[in-house]
């Protein structure tokens, strides 16, 4: 066993052009990893997820799947989610939702706990992240210190101070949902990672994935559109975190962006 592990992190997969750049990464980077994970929430077509995408994002090296608002935007996720180990959802959904919130891994010979969170500021009214985050890390902190969260928020402010509270209690909190990677990352004083937006992994024209035809009607003729995953080359945008397996604190953290070529 190593003395540190360390933990890639891909933010919100947006549809095929997204998928299609996040294999170009990892079959042309260099960048190590032991564990590998993957906001997946708009991986299908922008909204959701169909198992045939987690199948081939799996086949390209992502281990761990989590998600956000979107997740159960396809039906058919109720057929999958209760028995795909590695699919999370957020674990601030009501008692009863499908699947899981949270799951422990092995990886460098170490166990890795991944935590899946919900915002509520400008979102559903979800149970507290914060306090469930405190029953979650009373469950597991006897089976790992090694604990990665990522929260799917809309707000900076929310992001940040969940970061703060976790401060010490886990190795790293990064964020998700806005698709826009941001330039903060940092070691807090207690010794988690911290990064507010990871940003996303999807087409660079756009509007946060979107075509921009669709975002138009909506915002300057104030008219109904379907929004639509737009073409082109995708970015890649990602956090790796290295942390040291006996404390469980962040050593280093490092945003990540690639493009594809035009």
């Amino acid at each position: 066993m190593s003395s540190s592990v360390k933990i890639l992190f891909f933010g919100d997969i947006i549809g095929k052009p997204g998928r299609r750049g996040l294999c170009s990464f990892l079959k042309t980077q260099t960048t190590k990893a032991d564990l590998i994970i993957a906001n997946v929430e708009n991986a299908a077509h922008g909204f959701g997820v169909q198992e045939q995408h987690l199948s081939e994002l799996e086949a390209a090296g992502i281990q761990v799947f989590t998600g956000g608002n979107h997740t159960f935007d396809r039906k058919e996720i109720f057929d999958f989610i209760d028995s795909k180990e590695n699919l999370l959802r957020p674990a601030n959904y009501p008692e009863g939702t499908p699947g899981k919130g949270y799951a422990i891994f092995e990886a460098a010979g170490v166990k890795i706990a991944v935590l899946n969170l919900h915002g509520r500021v400008f979102m559903e009214p979800l149970l507290s992240p914060f306090t469930v985050a405190d029953k979650i890390l009373a469950e597991i902190e006897s089976q790992t210190r090694i604990i990665f969260v990522d929260m799917h928020a809309e707000a900076t402010a929310e992001k940040m101070a969940l970061g703060w509270y976790l401060d010490g209690r886990v190795s790293a909190v990064v964020g998700t949902h806005t698709h826009v990677q941001t330039a903060d990352e940092r070691i807090l004083p207690k010794g988690t990672a911290y990064l507010t937006d990871t940003g996303a992994c999807g087409p660079v024209n756009s509007v946060i994935g979107m075509s921009l035809e669709g975002v138009f009607r909506r915002l300057i003729q104030q008219l109904p559109s379907r929004l639509e995953v737009a073409d082109g080359p995708a970015a890649v945008n990602a956090v790796l975190v290295e942390i040291d397996c006996t404390s469980g604190k962040a050593l280093a953290i490092e945003r990540i962006r690639y493009c594809e070529e035009v």
